[in-house]
């Protein structure tokens, strides 16, 4: 097998998983669940991933992977404060936040991100808050912000306040209106004034 077939392989049972864990939650899905999806054998699938756990763990590194890049890209533009959040946040989000909290197992996932694959989630959450330290530290150096502590401690305050609306959102309409509201307020909250 060459390693692009392999590849796209991967990546077939990925979108797979990724659909069966939103149809049925994480305790309930299976490795049949998830061959069925994609379209193997059980065993096929076996050749790529040990368990539904490495295929969770590989999930949630691919969602780290592109929020990271995706908020970077977002904070890289020179709008203002809160648009900047507020596109951040949006990035952040992505299409993978918005079908968990669209799906009936949402929260059993998020939980999930949290004991299946823990260590990714704390790289992938100190990954960020570098992301915005750095842009925060960039508009501090600008004079554009007021920064109540250091960058890396008011990005690590942006990072806990995001993880706690979506923790406690009951929908993404939710989220997404909640985010708004926090963009907007520490946009405001920040900016240097004059």
């Amino acid at each position: 097998m060459n390693e692009e077939t392999g590849d796209s392989k991967r990546q077939a049972i990925l979108q797979a998983a990724w659909q069966v864990f939103a149809a049925y939650g994480y305790r309930k899905t299976s490795m049949d669940d998830i061959a069925r999806a994609a379209g193997m054998s059980r065993p096929a699938v076996y050749l790529h991933f040990k368990g539904k756990e490495e295929i969770f763990r590989s999930l949630a590194q691919s969602y780290f992977d592109t929020a990271c890049d995706a908020v970077a890209q977002a904070l890289s533009q020179d709008d203002s404060v809160a648009q900047s959040l507020e596109r951040a946040f949006e990035a952040q989000a992505g299409e993978t936040i918005a079908a968990m909290l669209g799906s009936a197992h949402g929260r059993e996932l998020l939980d999930a991100g949290e004991t299946a694959a823990p260590d990714i989630a704390a790289e992938g959450e100190a990954r960020l808050t570098a992301i915005y330290a750095t842009w925060l530290q960039r508009l501090a150096d600008q004079g554009r912000v007021d920064l109540a502590g250091d960058a890396t401690a008011t990005a690590a305050t942006i990072s806990a306040a995001y993880k706690g609306i979506k923790t406690a959102s009951p929908d993404f309409p939710s989220f997404q209106q909640h985010l708004r509201i926090l963009a907007r307020s520490i946009g405001q909250g920040l900016t240097r004034a004059g």
